[in-house]
């Protein structure tokens, strides 16, 4: 036979379409051709293929081959075609059967001496295949990548270290196992927010933000636990969904950055203030998830915000709308989700320390107005909440009695959150107006405290709705079915940072 074609997966996203690869054996000269718009790690296929067959014990036939990679105007990166591009040219020389070629797909890196290396993305190539594969195919992968692919349900991922047991499995001598796992997902242990002394105001406003999934910004001078608070808040938030938790795994896995041991935790990421635009929000020549995605279902945490480039805080404006990034090159388009909860922290001033009670502040107003001017209105405007937190006072510092727990926060919180997706199916973070109307809708007290809030404050459309979410959230936290005017004053306090 001097045809052999077999079945692999691309990356294009979070899509896994599928790939078509033939290999062809012809007479002439001896060379390898491969074709099919291969990036330069597939190209470099040729040598690593060569040096596997070869240390397996395998021939290598010195002919004309030609590897097609189908469809052809799909780019194709990575490594995870060595290992079909191998076993083609086995099945293609003779050296191996092709019997049942058709019920299984094939990826893995090769090393040169025949070990099959992790590849990234198993976890979204297997749920790729879930969705469209109506056979359902077993899918050959190396033993590391394994894991991952098997929290797909009813699909058969078969485990192998070394080209020679593939072999050994499609020549029938000893077929490989079925690789099984059942992950229990657990609520893994968060930072405690008993840990914070004081703060409770802030404290408030993180409950509030993790029960309607609604953005936060925190001002106050060093050392008040900004970070701190920021840390706790993935652990106040509800347990994950199974969708929730695959979604975010595959993510995870397109990075490369995916372990096991990291199911149903919610994500929290901290990018340095340093980071580009393109490690935020995602891209590259074969574009790959940024902060914002890998935080997706979690939370992306931007410490000393006004540091950040402005070009790649504006660069979070869409996303924060959306809940989803598209990248696009001449070439090449990727989706990503990115329903991210966003808390930043900045400080007061340049130096840190307007406001606090000892006076240490020396920067001019010009300073502070450059420096708050950092941060654009159209960014301001989609934050929902902006509190500041003040310096500890001594007392509650040394205070021995225990604050509040974590656990005891996140019972309110799940509650809430409940009703919410009862009432709507989705948090009300991401309530559309007319949804608005329907759900948020305060009574006369409250809408008139908005309409005075409004003029007063010249408060734009956007934050409008956003002043409306938070009083529901807030309503939601009180098992309350309707807005009051105490749900919409909560609501305007919590806005009120962002428009003096």
């Amino acid at each position: 036979m001097a045809l052999a074609v077999l079945r692999s997966r691309a990356l294009a996203g979070l899509a896994a379409p599928e790939v078509t690869v033939e290999v062809h054996l012809a007479g002439g000269l001896p060379s390898f051709a491969l074709v099919g718009l291969p990036d330069t790690e597939v190209k470099e296929a040729r040598d690593r293929v060569r040096a596997a067959i070869q240390n397996s014990g395998f021939e290598f036939p010195q002919r004309r081959i030609t590897v097609n990679l189908a469809p052809a105007d799909l780019p194709k990166e990575s490594g995870r075609f060595d290992l079909p591009i191998a076993l083609g040219i086995l099945i293609a020389s003779g050296q191996l059967p092709a019997k049942t070629l058709d019920e299984h797909e094939f990826a893995g890196e090769l090393a040169l001496s025949g070990e099959l290396r992790t590849v990234r993305g198993a976890l979204a190539m297997c749920a790729a295949m879930a969705r469209e594969v109506e056979s359902r195919r077993a899918f050959v992968l190396p033993l590391d990548s394994a894991p991952e692919a098997a929290l797909i349900d009813g699909m058969t991922i078969l485990p192998a270290r070394h080209l020679l047991e593939v072999c050994a499995h499609l020549a029938g001598r000893e077929l490989l196992q079925p690789f099984a796992v059942s992950p229990a997902p657990s609520f893994s242990r968060y930072p405690d927010l008993a840990e914070v002394r004081g703060q409770a105001p802030a404290k408030r406003a993180l409950e509030v933000a993790a029960a309607g999934g609604h953005s936060l910004l925190l001002c106050g001078p060093p050392g008040a636990g900004k970070s701190m608070l920021a840390q706790r808040l993935p652990g106040l938030l509800p347990p994950m969904t199974d969708a929730e938790a695959l979604e975010t795994a595959a993510v995870h896995s397109l990075a490369g950055s995916f372990r096991l041991e990291h199911w149903a935790q919610r994500p929290f990421r901290a990018p340095h203030h340093s980071a580009s635009t393109a490690a935020l929000v995602g891209g590259g020549g074969s574009p790959r998830p940024g902060e914002i995605s890998l935080a997706h279902n979690g939370t992306l945490f931007l410490d000393e915000l006004p540091e950040f480039q402005r070009g790649v805080l504006e660069a979070l404006r869409e996303p924060l709308e959306s809940g989803q990034i598209h990248i696009s090159r001449a070439a090449r388009r990727a989706e990503f989700p990115a329903r991210f909860q966003l808390v930043a922290a900045m400080n007061p001033c340049p130096c840190g320390w307007l406001g606090h009670p000892a006076g240490k502040c020396r920067c001019t107003p010009d300073q502070i107005a450059r420096y708050r001017g950092k941060l654009s209105g159209p960014l301001l405007d989609r934050l929902d909440l902006m509190l500041d937190v003040p310096a500890v006072d001594e007392a509650e510092l040394t205070s021995r009695t225990a604050g509040e727990t974590s656990t005891a926060v996140r019972a309110r919180v799940t509650a809430a959150r409940e009703r919410q997706l009862a009432r709507q199916g989705k948090p009300n973070a991401r309530l559309m107006p007319d949804e608005i109307e329907r759900h948020a809708r305060p009574d006369a007290a409250g809408a008139q405290l908005l309409k005075q809030a409004m003029a007063r404050l010249m408060l734009s459309a956007r934050a409008y709705h956003r002043i409306l979410k938070v009083a529901r959230t807030i309503a939601d936290l009180a098992a309350l079915d309707h807005l009051t005017a105490a749900h919409v004053a909560e609501a305007i306090h919590y806005r009120r940072g962002l428009a003096e």
